[in-house]
């Protein structure tokens, strides 16, 4: 039988931040460019994939975030999964106010937008549906290019975790 409204917390928000950030998670700058041509960009941890078919995935953004209007209202982004070598990258994107591309090696995708030179990984999305949720927005992107960097190399990754970044290594069999 399926409650028809969810119970009442019994946690603070601490406490669920705190078990969130147990869940490790890989870390992207999310990229796009506002029709006068300004480049945007922001560090997210939200990624998630959605479907194969059609290839969706999703990614979120909080509601008070200064580049909500531009991510809510383009048609185009990229998601740009980071090296454990980008954590610079990584800092940038999530704190330094003003251009976050100034100095910051890209090329221009098939749809124009920004896909980061060193990115371990980078998909090129149509922006196809968003959801208002609690004080985040969730965006879901139809996949329309995606590419690996250096398929034969093992690049690893960035990853979030107990709120400190890390990387991964193989476990021993």
């Amino acid at each position: 039988m399926t409650s028809a409204k969810a119970k009442t917390p019994n946690f603070d928000p601490t406490a669920f931040r705190a078990a969130l950030g147990q869940f490790a998670t890989g870390v992207t700058v999310i990229t796009t460019r506002t029709d006068s041509g300004q480049l945007i960009g922001i560090t997210a941890s939200s990624f998630n994939s959605v479907s194969l078919d059609p290839p969706l995935v999703l990614w979120s953004l909080a509601t008070k975030s200064a580049s909500m209007p531009v991510f809510r209202n383009n048609s185009h982004y990229v998601v740009n999964v980071l090296a454990a070598s980008q954590l610079d990258l990584c800092r940038r994107f999530a704190t330094l106010k003003g251009d976050r591309f100034a100095g910051v090696s890209h090329a221009a995708g098939d749809s124009g937008m920004p896909v980061l030179d060193g990115a371990i990984a980078w998909f090129e999305c149509h922006n196809r549906s968003r959801y208002d949720e609690g004080d985040h927005v969730i965006f879901v992107g139809e996949v329309e290019r995606c590419g690996v960097r250096g398929q034969d190399e093992r690049v690893p990754p960035l990853v979030f975790h107990s709120g400190d970044f890390h990387t991964l290594g193989p476990l021993e069999s």
